[in-house]
């Protein structure tokens, strides 16, 4: 029993390594853009270093949490695992910018099996005692990870190089691989099913045309552009046929009868606007930090450690509290200080205090902690083995595309409210203060750079200041609508909780 319960640890922690490598490459390249564009080049493409790992960790995870219920968790990690590895060696070598975009679609592949399939192994190995301790440690991990990325790439970039950025993954990934591979005994029958190939494709390519209208969308070509119009009717199109496809496949990639489950679509719900919401106060508070109170770089995401903290203590009591009290008990209140926090930071001003952002973003992460734990355990609760790696991974790709979404959404409101308040002031005209010398307002986030700071005159860049924390504000009080969806789908949630013995009989019942 003793060396069960090593082998055990042992595969948990190198679970846990696979989760926070993975979602923390979402994130760790935010910091280093600056260097990497300044050493290969490629400004006008650089948004493809990210969107790339985004679109394929997105469109891999629906198809790997339905390989791996039907083949086994085991080989689809080990596979994501080596894919990703693989990935993040060839970004280290990229010599321009669509090499690197190219190799970080490799690494989103190897992404796109890991985050699904570790919750999934992790409810598979682990008795049904401590599922809600571990989904707690889980979710804690998940959270930490995804807020710690910017803060670990932009010290590696500042301290080493920006390829150990892709680097660091090698030793982990190594290390997970041995944990996974040499003590990690799959003991469930996974029955052999057809491939919904069709629909595998017909979702890859709406995930594709999707996120690249919304990177492109504003930036490289207008949004009522022919390219840009036609990439939304070729997400709808293919969207529409894919979710007719489902309906006629013999085992699709995302089943329906998922969806009759009251709880599991609660689940997905929440984790949909919780991830919207959550996402806007991850990006736009450091630009506050930088661009409002005049905070270095470093010191802007910083500020996103209390946030940290606060999803750590709500992920983690959160998994602790799953077998006393009912899920709903847990996410609502959690989601009311979410909704608090998101209220509360859409009233800050230029004169507000580090101090008083820091005590909104402590709230606004006790308010997301408990969704990354808790709806990993409701989105698979009473569900039979062979669903689990499809409910688990359909709840991921749904929060990732809710992030996704909410950025570009709640962006192109900051945006045009801050381009659109600087044209009425600054510029050529009457009554219009003429543009500082150096400063091209059609780049407003170049305002955040120190040295571009300095060459604006003071007044002025008070006036600067203002609009741009008016236009932070401004969209903060967008944000509020996804937190409060997130608080009133909690709502519906039911009466139902993590009972063991309940919970072994209703997964019996289910595989029977």
């Amino acid at each position: 029993m003793a060396q069960k319960q090593k082998s055990l640890g042992v595969v948990i922690a190198g679970l846990l390594l696979g989760i926070l490598m993975a979602s923390m490459d979402n994130t760790i390249v935010a910091t280093a853009m600056g260097n990497i564009v300044a050493e290969l080049g490629g400004m006008d493409k650089f948004v493809w270093v990210t969107s790339a790992y985004m679109v394929a960790e997105m469109a891999g995870m629906p198809i790997f949490g339905k390989l791996s219920d039907m083949y086994g968790r085991k080989r689809f990690f080990i596979f994501g695992l080596i894919v990703f590895m693989a990935g993040s060696a060839l970004c280290g070598t990229a010599t321009n910018i669509t090499e690197l975009a190219l190799y970080r679609a490799v690494q989103g592949i190897g992404g796109g099996a890991l985050v699904p399939i570790a919750f999934t192994i992790m409810f598979d190995a682990v008795p049904l005692e401590l599922r809600g301790k571990l989904g707690g440690l889980f979710g804690a991990v998940f959270g930490m990870s995804s807020i710690f990325g910017p803060l670990l790439g932009a010290y590696i970039t500042d301290h080493i190089r920006w390829e150990w950025v892709f680097y660091i993954n090698l030793p982990l990934g190594l290390l997970a691989f041995l944990m996974i591979a040499f003590f990690y005994r799959e003991s469930i029958e996974h029955a052999k099913q057809k491939i919904d190939w069709l629909g595998a494709c017909s979702l890859l390519g709406a995930v594709v045309c999707l996120m690249f209208a919304l990177e492109l969308g504003g930036k490289t070509y207008a949004w009522d552009s022919v390219q840009i119009l036609s990439l939304f009717a070729g997400f709808a199109v293919l969207a529409v046929f894919f979710l007719f496809i489902e309906t006629k496949a013999e085992e699709p990639i995302i089943s329906y009868s998922l969806f009759r489950k009251r709880l599991y679509t609660t689940s997905v719900l929440g984790a949909l606007f919780s991830g919207a919401g959550f996402i806007v106060a991850s990006v736009y508070i450091p630009i506050f930090i930088q661009g409002v109170l005049g905070g270095s770089a470093t010191n802007s995401g910083l500020v996103l450690l209390p946030m940290m903290l606060g999803s750590v203590v709500t992920a983690t009591v959160g998994g602790f509290l799953m077998t006393k009290i009912p899920y709903r008990n847990i996410l609502a209140p959690c989601f009311a200080i979410l909704v608090a926090g998101t209220i509360l930071v859409s009233t800050l001003a230029p004169d507000s205090t580090r101090l008083l952002v820091t005590a909104y973003m402590v709230l606004i992460g006790l308010g997301i902690g408990a969704s990354f734990s808790v709806l990993g355990n409701t989105a698979v609760h009473g569900l039979p083995a062979r669903q689990r790696g499809t409910a688990s991974s359909t709840l991921n790709f749904v929060r990732s595309l809710g992030m996704t979404i909410g950025i570009t959404v709640f962006g192109i409101i900051q945006s045009h409210d801050f381009l659109g308040k600087l044209s009425g002031v600054f510029g050529a005209g009457e009554g219009k203060t003429p543009l500082p010398q150096g400063v091209d307002f059609k780049d407003p986030h170049s305002l955040l750079a120190p040295e571009t700071r300095a060459n604006i005159p003071a007044d002025a860049l008070d006036r600067i200041s203002s609009l741009l924390s008016s236009s932070i504000t401004h969209t903060f009080a967008w944000a509020i609508i996804p937190v409060v969806l997130a608080l009133l789908v909690s709502f519906f949630m039911g009466r139902t909780k993590l009972d063991p013995q309940e919970m072994q009989s209703a997964e019996y019942s289910a595989g029977h």
